[in-house]
């Protein structure tokens, strides 16, 4: 079966290979394309069991004996659930399109949404702001970090040389045309909460933790959290991708620099988790390998 083409599972709660609910923590944990919608059949009906499939990243149960009609009905329920992840293609196709200005990013936004899906998944067990909404939100809208880059004359976003200070400041300034862009979208539709949160993340995605950043020097807390979360996915991308200006570094030499700026650059809370969840980023690494080196 080719990966990602399954969008729909029934499965069995008691199964010879593994449960229902491990089967579950295996899909969420084991791909990245395409949401897989899953319901399970059981004849267990404690609300305690209910909890632990739920918190497996079960989306429906259905109670054994089952009516065949109101099985189809919750099979036709997902189909429209499932139907919702068109947003996902069309917010992931702009982003594409504001990327494809410069060719030397390769699979920039895969990579940075997977990173990024990542840490806000494991910073949720340390920070009880983040809920499944804020996960998926951040999974959806990371790959417009730098929307805003539709805005910079060639000669700036394409220059293979160092810039010079004036050029530095005009790219700068992708953070802000991002941010008007998406404050113009969320003025026509402002119920759509997800581009409030790419706003945020295109804005504040070059600030740094202890003010130095830009466009605005926010520090701390004042950086929105997903503005955090993205930001150390985007420094660890393009320090471990090869770009015209620069090679590619060894996953421990980029490790080594995250650490070192922790408190400066980045979150210390959002270091402590890039710590925990190296080994998946290493997994997106050779995934989605342009050109990378390195192991643990």
């Amino acid at each position: 079966v080719k990966r990602g083409s399954i969008r729909l599972v029934i499965a069995d709660w008691n199964m010879p290979e593994m449960t229902g609910p491990e089967l579950c923590q295996e899909i969420r944990i084991g791909g990245l394309s395409a949401y897989v919608y899953v319901i399970i059949l059981t004849s267990r009906d404690e609300h305690v069991d209910r909890i632990h499939a739920l918190g497996q990243g079960a989306d429906d149960f259905l109670s054994k004996p089952f009516d065949p009609d109101e099985l189809l009905l919750r099979v036709n329920v997902a189909a429209r659930i499932l139907s919702l992840e068109t947003r996902h293609a069309a917010t992931f196709a702009l982003a594409k399109l504001a990327e494809s200005r410069d060719p030397e990013t390769g699979q920039h936004l895969e990579r940075i949404r997977a990173y990024s899906w990542i840490l806000a998944r494991e910073h949720s067990s340390v920070d009880r702001r983040i809920d499944s909404q804020f996960i998926e939100n951040v999974y959806l809208t990371s790959p417009l970090h730098d929307i805003g880059k539709v805005g910079i004359p060639d000669s700036v976003l394409l220059k293979p040389d160092t810039l010079t200070d004036r050029e530095f400041e005009i790219m700068k300034a992708h953070t802000t045309v991002g941010a008007r862009t998406l404050d113009a979208t969320l003025q026509q539709y402002p119920e759509v909460v997800y581009f409030r949160m790419a706003r945020d993340i295109a804005v504040s995605h070059h600030e740094r933790f202890d003010g130095s950043g830009y466009p605005e020097g926010r520090k701390g807390e004042e950086i929105p959290l997903c503005g955090r979360i993205v930001g150390l996915a985007d420094v660890y991308d393009a320090l471990t991708s090869k770009r015209v200006y620069k090679d590619v570094l060894e996953h421990d030499v980029a490790k080594r620099m995250i650490v070192e700026a922790s408190g400066s650059h980045f979150d210390p809370a959002v270091v402590e988790t890039f710590l925990r969840a190296e080994e998946e980023f290493l997994g997106v690494r050779h995934l989605y390998d342009d050109e990378c080196v390195g192991t643990l």
